[in-house]
C-alpha cells in the first residue's frame, strides 16, 4: 500500500498511475528493483497527492511495512542524552551493534502480549533506516554516497526486557536475550521514501506512555550519524535491500527513571519522529 495525504492506495494502483509496469507483491520486492523503481515510485506518489479517491486510512489494517527483512540490526548507546542518563562515563568509540530476529517485528496498531517471565520491560523510541541499495564491505564512498543507499525511514519502538539477563553468567551483556522476544519491535506505520526526508539528522523524536511524554529529543543527539553507522556496518557485513537498522534511543527510558518505570498491561505507547508518522501499540 502507499499512503498519499489522507488516502491509501494499493501499490498496483500507484504503479498503474505512474505507468511503472507490474506492481511488486511486497515492499521488499519493490526496494530490490533498485533506485530507478524507488525514484519512479516517488514521482507517482507526488502525483497521488492530488487524488480524491482511495481508501481512508481508518478503512485499512496496517501491517509491518517489511515483514521479511534479511537482517534487523540495532545500534546501542548512540544518543548523548541517553548516555548521560545511564551514567556512562565516556562516549563509545564505534557503533555498538547486535542482531534481532524477524519474529520480533510487530505492526502499528497491534496489541502486543507481554511475556510471562521478565518484569522490567522498557520502551525505546528509535529512527529506523531501510536499506535500498546493496553496500558491500570495502565499497567505500563518502557520507552522501552512503545515504543515497537508503530507501527510506520509519519509526521503531525497541522494546527491551532489561531484567532477563540478571541471572545469567557474567560473560557480558546478552543484548539478544533482552531484545529478541516475539513482537518486541513495533515498526511503522509505514516507510517514508528517503526523497521526502530532507535531513534525517534533524528530526524530532518523542515517545508517550498513555499520553504522557517520556522521551523527547532530536536525532541530532546521535553520537554516530546514519552515514557513520552505515560505514561501520558495511565494513563488517553486506547490507542488503530491505534490511532494517534501528539507530539508537534518546534519553527518557523507563529504566533510568527513579523509581524505575516499566511497560504494564493496558499501556498505550506512541512514538513519533518528525513527519514520518505515529507508531502506536497497546500492551496486554
Amino acid at each position: 500500500m502507499a499512503v498519499c495525504e489522507k488516502w491509501v492506495f494499493p501499490l498496483s494502483d500507484v504503479f498503474q498511475h505512474g505507468k511503472l509496469g507490474l506492481a511488486p507483491s511486497t515492499l521488499r520486492q519493490l526496494i530490490e528493483r533498485g533506485e530507478s523503481a524507488m525514484a519512479a515510485l516517488g514521482g507517482a506518489l507526488d502525483a497521488c497527492r492530488t487524488a480524491t479517491s482511495g481508501y481512508a486510512i481508518d478503512e485499512v489494517t496496517i501491517k509491518t511495512p517489511i515483514a521479511d527483512p534479511k537482517k534487523i540490526i540495532l545500534i546501542g548507546v548512540n544518543y548523548r542524552d541517553h548516555i548521560e542518563e545511564m551514567k556512562v562515563t565516556e562516549l563509545p568509540k564505534f557503533p555498538y551493534a547486535f542482531l534481532r530476529p524477524q519474529t520480533s517485528l510487530a505492526a502499528h496498531g497491534e496489541t502486543i502480549k507481554l511475556p510471562e517471565w521478565p518484569q522490567l520491560i522498557d520502551w525505546e523510541a528509535e529512527l529506523g533506516v531501510i536499506i535500498g541499495r546493496e553496500i558491500r564491505p570495502g565499497s567505500g564512498g563518502d557520507d552522501q554516497h552512503l545515504l543515497s543507499s537508503v530507501a527510506g525511514y520509519t519509526v521503531i519502538n525497541d522494546v527491551s526486557a532489561r531484567d532477563w539477563i540478571a541471572s545469567r553468567p557474567p560473560v557480558g551483556i546478552d543484548w539478544v536475550m533482552q531484545k529478541a522476544w516475539d513482537r518486541f519491535q513495533p515498526t511503522g506505520p509505514w516507510i517514508t521514501p528517503a526523497k521526502f526526508v530532507a535531513d534525517p539528522q534533524t528530526l524530532s523524536i518523542e515517545l508517550t506512555v498513555n499520553g504522557v511524554t517520556r522521551q523527547k529529543s532530536n536525532t541530532s543527539q546521535m553520537v554516530f550519524s546514519i552515514a557513520k553507522i552505515l560505514r561501520h556496518l558495511s565494513n563488517i557485513m553486506t547490507l542488503e535491500p530491505g534490511d532494517i537498522i534501528a539507530t539508537g534511543t534518546p534519553a527518557g527510558v523507563g529504566f533510568a527513571r527513579k523509581p524505575i518505570e516499566t511497560i504494564k498491561a493496558g499501556d498505550e505507547i506512541s512514538v513519533s519522529i518528525g513527519s514520518l508518522g505515529i507508531l502506536t501499540n497497546t500492551f496486554a
